[in-house]
């Protein structure tokens, strides 16, 4: 980075909140007290994210009478439901193309039910009020190289020949005419797969929706240990226990209370800056009016979007691993990501020097080898999970808590019989061997975005062995 343009970036962050914009919100809930003593139920859903709330709330809605527990260790939608960019998109594979090379044979089939799951999700959005800002925008991926406009109209014409219609190609001024960047060549819409919405009210709503249809939760709540208890489980608290017939954990990147589920996981952090509100002049400089999220085709990869008060969310691009997989809080806040992140925002949107950043944040999330959802069983069937959602979670945990309730009804469903729900991914080798491997994909991805496009022998043995990382 030049040293004016330097000097600029820092500017720009020097008034900016070392916080979540959407947890630092004066309207954020009070904790619900914590667990003193045992209590029993039928069903107990481990953390008090989005997979742990879907899993509550649909465990409810199927059956009104079932008693249902919720716990979480901290508070609801405090870690990753609460601080990510808000992009609710219907793919539950990580996008079509990841999708599509793991699960040919049943991608038709896991597009529908993912459709199916982001109209349900609105649909819930309408039927329970939630006040999320939530908003049936669409998305864009912009090439800003030429080999990633090349590849943008060779995936649009491989899909449109194997029958999936909802992305239309848009050349460098179709683009710019919805929004504004010089350096944007063209790009792939996508209108009906994505919704933008507030991520922190979205956990917050769920979590009032929950509690109205009559299910108990405990925040400051942390699972210790589940054992077996009879026909059932018990899974013991800081200051009590609960006992349960079944046991759904959506505790994602957060140590798994099944201990050889964890090594299938890993700790990624992501960062991310939002503006001031912009004002007319700045927002007109930019257009936007259809106010649709957008992603840059890059391996290392930048996330956008317009906030409900014309802020700008610009996230992505860095991706670290911490050595050994440990999750600590200093790793929250990254100034000389936050610097980047700054700089890269300036070059994309020249026009709105002189903004300033509000906020700016990272925090960890959950990917697995294979980018997507994996789902299991144990003690018996009467424990269910779900993990690896690798940053799609916002939409992608509803489809995955409907999985739970299957596996733990013991029925067979069209989505316990999918290859992707029956499936694991391949678990990530002990250290040092994991980080030598993530480091090594992280710097070649690099390489590759810098170099045309072009994947050297280290990735295209990754992509044969169906392995590799995304930042």
């Amino acid at each position: 980075m030049a040293p004016d343009a330097m000097r600029t970036a820092a500017h720009s962050l020097s008034d900016a909140r070392p916080a979540p914009y959407w947890l630092d919100d004066p309207g954020r809930p009070g904790a619900r007290p914590a667990l003193t003593g045992d209590e029993r139920c039928d069903l107990l859903v481990v953390g008090g994210g989005y997979s742990g709330l879907w899993t509550a709330l649909i465990a409810k809605e199927r059956d009104p009478g079932r008693d249902v527990v919720l716990i979480e260790g901290h508070e609801v939608g405090w870690a990753a439901s609460g601080r990510n960019g808000g992009f609710c998109a219907a793919s539950l594979t990580h996008g079509l193309a990841n999708g599509l090379e793991r699960w040919p044979d049943e991608i038709g089939a896991l597009e529908e039910y993912g459709a199916r799951n982001l109209d349900a999700i609105e649909a819930a959005v309408a039927r329970y009020s939630l006040d999320c800002d939530f908003e049936r925008t669409g998305e864009i991926d912009v090439a800003t190289q030429p080999h990633q406009l090349d590849e943008l109209r060779e995936w649009h014409r491989r899909t449109q020949q194997l029958g999936f219609t909802g992305l239309e190609y848009l050349d460098r001024d179709e683009v710019r005419a919805e929004v504004d960047s010089p350096t944007f060549l063209g790009g792939l819409l996508d209108r009906r797969g994505v919704a933008m919405l507030n991520p922190a009210k979205l956990a917050w709503g769920l979590k009032e929706a929950c509690l109205g249809l009559g299910v108990r939760i405990y925040e400051h709540t942390r699972g210790l240990e589940l054992v077996r208890s009879g026909a059932g489980t018990a899974v013991r608290t800081p200051y009590g226990r609960v006992f349960a017939r079944d046991v759904a954990l959506g505790t994602n990147i957060f140590p798994s209370l099944v201990r050889r589920v964890r090594p299938y996981t890993v700790p990624v952090y992501d960062y991310a800056l939002m503006t001031e509100p912009l004002d007319a002049d700045q927002l007109a400089s930019v257009g936007w009016r259809n106010r649709q999220g957008l992603g840059d085709a890059a391996n290392q990869f930048h996330y956008f979007r317009l906030s409900a008060d014309n802020r700008i969310l610009w996230g992505g691009y860095d991706a670290v691993y911490p050595y050994g997989g440990r999750l600590d809080p200093s790793l929250d806040q990254r100034p000389e990501t936050f610097l980047k992140l700054a700089g890269q925002f300036f070059e994309c949107f020249p026009q709105l020097s002189g903004v300033r950043f509000s906020h700016a944040w990272g925090g960890a999330i959950d990917t697995c080898s294979r980018f997507s959802a994996f789902f299991g069983t144990a003690h018996g069937g009467r424990v269910a999970y779900a993990a690896g959602y690798t940053g799609l979670g916002v939409g992608a945990t509803r489809f995955g808590a409907e999985v739970m309730l299957d596996l733990l009804s013991g029925r067979g469903t069209g989505r316990t019989a999918l290859r992707m729900v029956r499936s694991r991914p391949m678990p990530f080798p002990p250290e040092p061997f994991a980080w030598a491997g993530i480091e090594l994909t992280k710097r070649s991805l690099a390489r590759a975005d810098s170099r045309g496009g072009h994947r050297n022998l280290w990735l295209r043995t990754m992509d044969r062995l169906g392995l590799g990382f995304d930042s």
